[in-house]
């Protein structure tokens, strides 16, 4: 036996091969029906796909049970991924609703080839010519679920339903990540450059205005994410998860504000406001082409707007220190 109790795949016996690649087809195939309910609502063809593929498993699952009760009979040993030593693994079906579609997609292709593998490895060491030809026909099968894959996205993904899900991907990563993030360095490249300007002017003593910029900005990021995060879970507005957006918009604001907070850990002072100044220019069209690519504003009224908004409180900060 292996450290922690577990047995290395060398120690297995071939009826515990075959238990062991009994249980994986039931895991795998309990894996592709929960992303299947959990991506019925919003992406019902992909789900599709994978109770498809969930059917496929629970086929190659009878094959082996079949092939145990004919060598072994009907008892077969409790054995697991978990109790197997560099067996690989599967990620539990909830950790997929922080990925993206696409990511699900391709963690089904890797699972695929994980299973490929395995049935490889046990064909080889299977002395029973029955056995060997199931694993090995299983080995190629897995390693061809990705063309089995592609059958059934074009039997359920149609060119309308990829685009309708497409869209509704991207929707919700603008809903979840770009809309509090976008929100997030608005409010930090604009909230906090009244009092960082305001301060250099007034006191001309760069380290001050660092300390006064360090904390706007992490004040500011740690206020946005708290707020935005309780102020909607998503449920009825379905802008997604709020410990996502609360992160968003938190971090965003932050490096929102230490964007020209930063430059005053120079100590000359007319060289930290001139690179300050360079910031809030790059950051206001970085916040305007964000809203262009992303929100679909026209350019040039997102630039006013936030180039406006955004000059009036810089000079509000430089006339009030100046004074």
């Amino acid at each position: 036996m292996s450290g922690m109790g577990r047995k290395k795949f060398s120690e297995l016996t071939e009826q515990q091969i075959l238990a062991l690649a009994i249980s994986s087809e039931e895991d795998d195939a309990r894996i592709y029906r929960n992303w299947a309910v959990f991506l019925r609502d919003e992406y019902p063809a992909t789900a599709a796909v994978f109770e498809g593929m969930a059917e496929e498993e629970d086929g190659h699952r009878q094959r082996l049970i079949e092939a145990h009760q004919a060598r072994f009979g009907d008892a077969i040993p409790v054995i697991r991924r978990e109790h197997v030593a560099g067996y690989y693994a599967r990620r539990p079906a909830w950790m997929m609703q922080n990925l993206s579609l696409d990511a699900i997609r391709e963690e089904a292709a890797q699972m695929e080839r994980g299973a490929g593998d395995f049935y490889t490895r046990a064909a080889q060491r299977s002395s029973d010519a029955d056995t060997r030809k199931l694993l090995g026909d299983l080995a190629a099968a897995e390693l061809g679920h990705e063309k089995r894959a592609d059958e059934l996205a074009e039997e359920h993904l149609t060119d309308d339903a990829k685009a309708a899900e497409d869209d509704t991907a991207h929707r919700e990563f603008v809903l979840t990540w770009v809309q509090p993030g976008l929100a997030g360095l608005m409010d930090g490249s604009v909230s906090t450059l009244a009092p960082i300007f305001a301060t250099a002017f007034a006191t001309q003593d760069t380290h001050t205005t660092f300390l006064v910029g360090l904390a706007a900005s992490l004040g500011a990021g740690i206020s946005m994410g708290f707020t935005e995060a309780a102020s909607d879970d998503g449920v009825v507005s379905g802008r997604g998860s709020p410990i996502k957006r609360g992160i968003a918009s938190g971090v965003m604001t932050a490096l929102g504000g230490l964007g020209h907070a930063l430059p005053y850990l120079i100590p000359h002072f007319w060289t930290a406001t001139t690179i300050a100044c360079i910031v809030v220019f790059i950051e206001l069209w970085a916040i305007a082409w964000i809203q262009n690519r992303y929100m679909e504003t026209p350019f040039w009224r997102a630039a006013l707007q936030v180039v406006l908004g955004g000059g009036l409180v810089f000079a509000t900060g430089v006339l009030i220190g100046s004074g």
